[in-house]
């Protein structure tokens, strides 16, 4: 910290992690450590499939790979800090860091919001209106709504970032959290809150509850139109389709209504905290795709591609190692 016109400013934060589980720190750590392995592998396998493989190139798997491009930033933002506070018994990271990873973290968060109502909006037209869908869902369309997600989020956390900045942090600067968070940081502040308290509660209703309205809605005609096919077969396969989806959005915004909207403890924070920020990315690669048959078909196709050029390599090495003796 530095004194400036007799008043001390934080010049750094420490990031308390899980400090309340230091005898299971090791095991904590090994276990985050296999998920955040799992997710960059589950979601990296996703997105090389769905680029390599062409009979992958369709909206449903181009927003999916957007949406495992977006869980790889996600995780690399908050992961790596969150097991450096697990080893080290706590991270100190600078002010200028700090605030990096709430933008980061604040991106990636309204990105997601919009992605996922753009998927369950696909699922609508696929079930809903199958004889419009491929005219309605265009590539340029496609490309439109992913672009529109992605600045979506941009735009929603610059005006938090503004207003965060603009309060004063002269005192405590330890935050009982995993990472950088708006609510933790407001909490530190000097200066009065109250401005920020409601342009954050403002935004997160701007951002998250069109989004959200427009997932309910497409899932009300979704599951209108599924009771409406005659045969169980039929209506097991159409829902099959969306109910991975429809989980996934109920666990991410139930908890994002917990921790931004519910009074709590910090460590209860922190708990739903880790259902949209650890789980979802971890997951997202098994329910969104490896009960797919097209992708665990793509995956069989890649893997066998893989496995010739590494056998075809290791061959001309052998070659060139024999001709050079």
């Amino acid at each position: 910290m530095e004194g400036r016109e007799n008043q001390t400013y934080v010049t750094h934060f420490i990031i308390l992690g899980f400090q309340n589980l230091k005898n299971l720190q090791i095991l904590v750590f090994l276990a985050f450590l296999v998920s955040y392995i799992a997710t960059m592998v589950g979601n990296l396998l996703i997105v090389v499939t769905v680029v390599v493989d062409h009979h992958l190139h369709t909206p449903m798997y181009f927003f999916l790979g957007n949406l495992s491009c977006l869980e790889i930033c996600y995780s690399s933002t908050l992961m790596p800090i969150l097991l450096t506070t697990l080893l080290m018994d706590g991270k100190t990271l600078s002010f200028s860091s700090c605030f990096l990873q709430l933008f980061l973290f604040g991106y990636c968060l309204g990105a997601e919001c919009y992605l996922l109502s753009v998927m369950s909006y696909d699922r609508y037209l696929a079930i809903c209106r199958p004889l419009h869908y491929a005219t309605t869902m265009s590539t340029r369309k496609c490309v439109q709504l992913a672009s529109l997600s992605w600045t979506n989020g941009f735009i929603g956390i610059s005006i938090i970032m503004v207003a965060m900045l603009q309060l004063t942090y002269c005192g405590p600067n330890e935050i009982d959290h995993y990472f950088c968070d708006s609510v933790p940081l407001k909490k530190l502040a000097c200066s009065d809150t109250d401005v920020v308290e409601h342009v954050n509660l403002a935004l997160l209703f701007v951002y998250t509850m069109p989004p959200f309205l427009l997932t309910l809605t497409s899932y009300i005609y979704i599951i209108r139109a599924i009771l409406r096919i005659p045969s169980t077969a039929g209506r097991q396969k159409a829902f099959s389709t969306c109910s991975s989806h429809l989980i996934v959005v109920s666990t991410y915004y139930g908890s994002l209504i917990s921790v931004y909207l519910l009074p709590q403890s910090s460590s209860m924070n922190k708990v739903f905290s880790l259902l949209y920020t650890v789980l979802p990315p971890l997951v997202n690669p098994l329910i969104y795709s490896l009960r797919n048959k097209e992708v665990k078909r793509a995956f069989r196709k890649l893997t066998k591609r893989i496995v010739t050029l590494t056998i075809f390599q290791i061959m001309l090495l052998n070659l060139v190692s024999v001709k050079n003796k």
